[in-house]
């Protein structure tokens, strides 16, 4: 930690992340992280649950990794299948983060269902959740 940057370092890479003002990263003794907010404001809760977030991803993303892998030139997802998915990156496609028409045939794999809401969704996208079976009637 070096002011409002904190930098992680794992077995598989390292992110680093800068703060926003409105939010407060502390270690405590116990060597857990503390993200607090520094002022009592709308957009300082936004910030506050946004980076809290991003901090715990940071840590999952360095130590377990994520369900999306890149191999040589092939991104493999584990989408609970009894076999990973490997598909070929187009040519002229720099993969950090799925975009467009690739992120589209990503989730072709597994779209996202209404009764379990397992799939591949994306980012900000929200499932409506429907009800199950009711059971027969008399």
């Amino acid at each position: 930690m070096e002011g409002q940057s904190l930098k992680v370092k794992g077995p598989l890479g390292e992110l680093s992340q800068v703060y926003p003002r409105e939010v407060i990263v502390e270690k405590e003794e116990s060597g857990f992280l503390r993200v607090k907010k520094a002022v009592e404001t709308r957009r300082a809760n936004q910030m506050h649950g946004l980076f809290r977030t991003l901090t715990d991803n940071m840590i999952v993303g360095v130590s377990k990794g994520y369900r999306a892998m890149i191999e040589g030139k092939d991104l493999v997802l584990s989408l609970g299948f009894s076999h990973p998915v490997k598909m070929a990156i187009p040519q002229g496609i720099q993969v950090k983060c799925a975009i467009g028409q690739f992120a589209a045939s990503v989730r072709k794999w597994r779209p996202p269902e209404p009764y379990k809401g397992k799939g591949v969704k994306y980012a900000d996208e929200v499932v409506r959740r429907k009800e199950g079976k009711a059971g027969k009637k008399k």
